[in-house]
């Protein structure tokens, strides 16, 4: 048994990686593989020492050996896999391994004539969620969480197997897709940067964390690119998109339970603590007073108490319904008003867990959904045009509590929508984008990604 984490998951060309490895061979060796239209072979190092390491608890940092790496200067940004191959004989790379594996992001070095926005898309990996459902060390957010007293709340190790790839992740599989875990760089970001390879989109790579200690990091680009399930924010990283926007950035959030928890990065950036619950409240939810009382809304124009969850089991859903055929993001789909697709895909496209701006009704004769006059009160921005939705009905597994309702009252659906503040934001409302897309056959949610893409990257 061979596993390993890296003591940062982000460096640049020039930089150093430290990759700390724990084993019981005698020696072992690492081989970097690039990940964009599948594995690409970058460099295999020289035979190591392997030492053994004690596991440790989940909130620790588990201090194993450290093992340092240059990062040569013409890596180009991306995804990078170290796969760990040990002295009893090697397997090929792959997205899906629990241990033998370790991720981490080159970043694009900065240019040196600080123009501002003079770089296209930034794609940011939720290295936070990553954590937060990494079950290395027998615990993580949601089973068995170590606790933390200052600040209060639950805390996860970023210092130990996991985050991405390399570890057990918590959670249901998905009936979708067997092969690959939720909450896994497998699961939805790898699927989408394929895609985005193969259609010829060239993007620059961060994690959230980056942009926690670097928030100016997005004024370098044009669009930033969020996909699948990007639930766990810290206030810096939320503070420094939301700049980003009112200064003319602009957003695609392919994903939903957007920004649903906040995080606190202690102890010098290894460590994420979050509260959770108590008889107090979740100090920690982004939406009510009792939490941070600064909605989710407010950054990409839904949240997941208007939407819901289905976690276990195969999804029916009525797909999205189409609200304004004539907008720049239906462009050459031939969607009419009324119409809903993503209903027969695989998975469907309304997600296993999905965001909704607020509505007070949505009429299945005729397809019209209203939004709520309540919705600005609940965060969503004045300029949101609802584009879409797909109502959920009671077989939905979670239909949360909000304001003026209970669990499962009142209106809940996945909406698709977009507004424009400074920059413009796109939300899609549903963390399953990326399955969809990756499947190729729904055309038309191919076609509005490259709408999306292509005119963010454009105004």
């Amino acid at each position: 048994m061979i596993r390993a984490y890296p003591a940062r998951a982000s460096v640049q060309p020039g930089e150093r990686l430290v990759l700390h490895v724990a084993t019981d061979s005698r020696r072992f060796r690492v081989h970097f593989y690039l990940w964009r239209d599948g594995f690409q072979a970058m460099h295999s190092s020289a035979w190591l020492p392997g030492e053994r390491a004690p596991e440790r608890g989940a909130g620790d940092d588990w201090r194993w050996p450290a093992y340092e790496f240059p990062v040569p200067a013409h890596w180009p940004t991306a995804v990078y896999i170290a796969h760990l191959e040990e002295a009893r004989g090697r397997q090929g790379p792959s997205l899906a391994l629990q241990s033998g594996a370790a991720l981490f992001v080159v970043r694009a070095a900065p240019k040196t004539h600080g123009h501002r926005r003079g770089r296209g898309m930034l794609y940011k990996l939720p290295l936070a969620t990553y954590h937060a459902y990494n079950h290395s060390g027998g615990g993580c957010y949601y089973d068995k969480p170590p606790r933390s007293s200052d600040p209060p709340g639950a805390r996860v190790s970023l210092q130990r197997p996991g985050g991405g790839i390399g570890g057990p992740t918590w959670g249901a599989p998905d009936h979708y897709d067997a092969a690959s875990a939720r909450q896994t760089f497998a699961h939805w970001d790898a699927r989408f940067i394929r895609w985005l390879a193969r259609q010829g989109y060239a993007p620059d790579f961060c994690t959230d964390l980056d942009i926690h200690d670097d928030p100016e990091l997005p004024l370098r680009y044009r669009l930033l690119v969020s996909v699948g399930h990007d639930e766990y924010w810290t206030a810096p990283t939320r503070d420094a998109v939301e700049d980003f926007v009112a200064g003319g950035g602009n957003v695609a959030f392919f994903a939903a339970n957007l920004c649903w928890w906040r995080v606190h990065l202690v102890e010098q950036g290894t460590a994420l603590v979050c509260h959770q619950g108590s008889a107090r409240g979740a100090f920690d939810h982004w939406w009510p007073a009792s939490g941070a009382g600064r909605p989710e809304e407010g950054l990409s124009g839904a949240s997941y108490r208007h939407g819901g969850g289905w976690w276990d089991g195969a999804r029916q859903t009525t797909g999205f319904v189409v609200q304004q055929p004539e907008h720049w993001v239906f462009a050459g789909t031939g969607l009419r008003r009324g119409e809903a697709f993503g209903a027969d895909t695989w998975p469907p496209l309304a997600g296993y867990e999905c965001d909704g701006a607020l509505l007070d009704a949505f009429d299945r004769d005729s397809g019209q959904a209203t939004l709520s006059a309540w919705a600005d009160e609940c965060g969503t921005p004045d300029s949101y045009q609802l584009l879409a939705a797909c109502p959920l009905d009671r077989r939905w597994q979670e239909l949360p509590p909000r304001e003026r309702h209970l669990a499962g009252e009142g209106v809940h659906a996945a909406t698709m929508g977009v507004y424009e503040r400074g920059g413009t934001v796109f939300s899609a409302g549903t963390t399953d984008w990326a399955q969809v897309l990756a499947d190729g056959r729904d055309r038309r949610v191919e076609r509005i990604t490259r709408n999306v893409l292509d005119r963010l990257l454009r105004h």
